[in-house]
């Protein structure tokens, strides 16, 4: 978390993750002292007032009956928009219980990418659900805004877990790769993770590179002031982190959304994508 950078955005939508997302949105902020920026986007479809439904209309109906339409179309415009301020207005309300001086809010029309460019230029890190209002829970689904997201952000993506709870003890994944570096020097700068307890763990073979990387790691952020031990793991990615955060009690997961042996594509790597699913615990992404 850059220095520099002194808003939190807590991207909000009226799903059950919406309280999550606001509650460590104000865990950071009091252990940053920074405002919070609460933001709700209308989606295209949503915002637009009008929909042309003449061809829909048989030859020889009353033009009071298009008229009807489009009143019609245009009350349920404003009903969302309401619904909108709305969720903005509980979501400051939930954020100002608990604790957070200074709240803004946030509403737009259009893409939540467009959005996100326009509002991250300031951000210390952007808060999403794991999955969003229309999300598919039966399958597991992650909402297609969260890995738009993910792909088009340049800030820490903090992606919340369906309910709060206190963190003090986090898993930071370690692969070598660029990304991971950005996380360990993300956390040794982040007065977020003073007073937290953190284990980084690579999976696979103890290499001599990933020896002397976890080395350096450590020292990096026990010089920082952050109890930090480190440990190479059996096991694949994929399977392997999530049994790591259930059994040994972890309450976040930090990692890159990258691997470092993955050609950076248009879409976040599997492994990311999996460890999303299967946590039940937050998960910090840096790119």
């Amino acid at each position: 978390m850059n220095r520099a950078q002194h808003k939190i955005v807590a991207l909000v939508d009226g799903s059950i993750y919406s309280a999550s997302v606001c509650d460590h949105a104000a865990w950071i902020s009091g252990l940053t002292g920074e405002p919070v920026e609460v933001v709700h986007v209308l989606g295209r479809r949503e915002a637009s007032q009008t929909q042309d439904r003449s061809g829909t209309i048989a030859l020889g109906a009353r033009s009071a009956l298009l008229q009807e339409l489009a009143d019609l179309d245009a009350q349920r415009a404003r009903l969302i928009g309401h619904r909108g301020r709305a969720i903005l207005d509980d979501a400051r309300a939930l954020l100002e219980t608990a604790g957070v001086a200074e709240v803004t809010t946030r509403l737009r029309q259009g893409d939540i990418v467009d959005t996100l460019a326009e509002v991250e230029a300031e951000a210390r890190v952007v808060l999403i659900g794991k999955r969003g209002e229309a999300a598919d829970f039966a399958k597991g689904h992650l909402g297609s805004n969260l890995e738009r997201i993910v792909r088009a952000s340049r800030r820490p993506i903090f992606v919340a877990s369906r309910a709060f709870r206190p963190i003090k003890k986090v898993l930071v994944a370690y692969d070598g790769g660029v990304s991971a570096m950005k996380a360990i020097d993300h956390i040794a700068q982040s007065a977020v993770f003073q007073g937290l307890e953190v284990h980084v763990v690579t999976l696979g073979h103890a290499t001599p590179d990933i020896t002397n990387g976890l080395e350096d790691t450590t020292a990096m952020l026990r010089k920082a002031g952050i109890a930090a031990e480190a440990s190479v793991r059996p096991g694949q990615p994929e399977t392997a982190l999530a049994a790591i955060v259930e059994d040994e009690g972890f309450d976040m997961l930090v990692m890159g959304a990258y691997g470092h042996s993955r050609i950076r594509s248009l879409i976040i790597g599997s492994t990311t994508t999996a460890m999303i699913r299967s946590c039940k615990v937050p998960v910090v992404l840096m790119r």
